[in-house]
């Protein structure tokens, strides 16, 4: 359970699932912030190797429900079942209302201390589905006080440090969310 810190008030649950071909991502998040209010709910499938091969991720608001699914087959996207070609050789999906998505490519990658690496990523915005290719750069830092860490990085070159339990899972977002439970 995760508390954010960058809004008015914003909870959000997840958990990491692991099943026989791969893992699941299931989580849901509520949001009151400067007059938005709204609820996320995301599902996320990777492989074995931990590059995603699909999402499901639905918003309830005032305005109603709405939905948003991408699949991945091997290089290949599609977005609500339509070919998605500006997605394509995305290997993660970073849901950008929960730091739970952050656990893929911190698994997939297994950086050393000292090793980073910048990867195409399927953006999603929340609340408004809308889907962004970006680049992301994580770069894995010393063990401090029993956890991982790690710099996470955009294109519009602002970073933030996360640290995770043993399992890659958040403990700690800067400045944008922090574990509860």
């Amino acid at each position: 359970m995760w508390s954010r810190l960058d809004v008015v008030e914003g909870l959000g649950l997840g958990t990491l699932i692991a099943e026989t071909d791969g893992f699941r991502l299931e989580a849901t998040e509520v949001v009151v912030d400067r007059g938005a209010r709204y609820s996320c709910r995301f599902t996320v499938w990777a492989d074995l190797a931990w590059a995603t091969r699909g999402a499901r991720v639905e918003i309830l608001s005032p305005d109603g429900v709405r939905t948003l699914e991408l699949a991945s087959k091997g290089a290949h996207w599609t977005r609500d079942g339509k070919p998605a070609p500006d997605l394509d050789g995305c290997v993660d999906v970073d849901v950008a209302s929960t730091p739970l998505t952050n656990t893929l490519p911190i698994r997939r990658l297994g950086l050393s201390p000292g090793e980073s690496r910048e990867i195409p990523v399927a953006w999603i915005d929340i609340p408004d589905l809308r889907v962004h290719r970006t680049t992301q750069r994580y770069t894995r830092h010393q063990s401090s006080e029993g956890r991982g860490r790690y710099v996470y990085g955009d294109p519009g070159n602002i970073s933030y440090e996360l640290t995770v339990d043993r399992h890659g899972l958040i403990v700690d977002y800067e400045g944008f969310a922090a574990r509860v439970s």
